[in-house]
């Protein structure tokens, strides 16, 4: 059998293991950050109408620029901003590939502060940008930026997979020092009491924030991020994007679930207030949990977290195994799965 390193695969990519959360069926999935509720029915039913009506003109290709789509976020982030500030793609993660793209390559550098999202990193290496990640430190986070000088910056907030977010003054400084692009990934700011970025747009033409509907959006599976940024920013994304990117059943999906987002967003208050629940009660454990603003929690410290991670998926609930030593990550479920997620670690721990 052939194997990967058989093929002419390119030398900075050898070695590398592709993204992936584990996919295994157990009762309680609390791995991936999604929102644990389902979509509200009338939102089904508005996405099945709109998708078939789409079906109609399959024979077409869809709307190049998804202008009605783009509309609809400009309108539903109510930042004052217009259609060409914005930009969707098919999750946020084809956002940060087009826009590692455009101002990332060969003889190009991207700097992340670390822990963060390892996409930002893998997504470098797979379009030949160079990459630097830095142990976050806020007070220093400037100082870096103007030493490394980088193409790219990547900051987070809320931060995964620490929740943390960053102060708005940190955002602003690190834009105003860095010579090229800086992308605030704002995946999970539905979730965060924290200023969003987007204010600072206004005479920014090299920032970018991204979202996505993955998260607070029940809408995963739909598989739409997007972004605003300077409208030149836009046009050099339109360099890079595949031709008709965004399928016909995608965008009227999406316009449908931006349709119910008042309905979708409602469960968001619940999801904050079990994070919060399941925080204290980790801590009243015994256990260290670093303050969140997203809908996960990252806790320790184990001596062993892969035994305590096996140990919870035999009782039938799957966390996050990020790699960090000592810890583990769990997204905030329904109320009784969080419960449930409880009641397995103390058999686990015996805490």
């Amino acid at each position: 059998m052939t194997r990967i390193e058989d093929l002419p695969v390119r030398a900075d990519l050898r070695g590398l293991s592709p993204y992936g959360a584990p996919q295994i069926d157990v009762p309680i999935l609390l791995n991936t950050n999604e929102n644990p509720y389902p979509p509200p029915a009338e939102l089904v039913a508005d996405v099945a109408a709109s998708v078939t009506a789409a079906a109609a003109g399959l024979n077409r290709y869809p709307d190049r620029e998804a202008e009605e789509l783009r509309a609809a976020l400009a309108a539903y982030l109510d930042a004052g901003l217009a259609v060409a500030q914005v930009w969707a793609a098919n999750g946020s993660n084809e956002i940060l590939q087009q826009l590692l793209m455009a101002f990332g390559g060969a003889g190009r550098r991207a700097l992340g502060f670390v822990p963060s999202y390892s996409m930002h990193r893998l997504i470098a290496l797979a379009t030949g940008t160079g990459w630097t990640g830095v142990d976050f430190d806020a007070e220093r986070a400037l100082a870096i930026v103007e030493e490394q000088r980088p193409d790219i910056v990547f900051l987070c907030s809320p931060n995964n997979p620490t929740g943390s977010a960053l102060p708005r003054g940190v955002i602003e400084a690190v834009v105003e020092a860095a010579p090229g692009i800086v992308v605030v990934d704002e995946a999970y700011a539905e979730f965060s009491s924290a200023p969003s970025a987007l204010p600072l747009l206004a005479g920014h033409p090299r920032l970018v924030v991204t979202r996505t509907m993955s998260k607070a959006f029940a809408f995963a599976g739909g598989r739409l991020g997007y972004l605003a940024a300077d409208p030149a920013l836009v046009d050099a994304l339109r360099l890079v994007r595949l031709p008709y990117h965004l399928s016909a059943l995608t965008q009227a999906a999406a316009l449908a679930a931006l349709r119910h987002a008042d309905a979708t967003l409602a469960q968001v208050a619940q999801l904050r207030a079990d994070r919060d629940r399941v925080r204290d009660a980790l801590r009243g454990r015994g256990f260290e949990v670093v303050d969140s603003e997203a809908n996960f929690l990252l806790f320790g410290r184990f001596d062993d977290e892969r035994k305590t991670w096996q140990g919870l998926l035999d009782r039938g609930v799957l966390v996050r195994d990020v790699g960090l030593p000592g810890w583990l990550r769990v997204s905030v479920g329904t109320t009784q799965e969080c419960d449930a997620f409880l009641d397995a670690l103390g058999e686990v721990t015996g805490q």
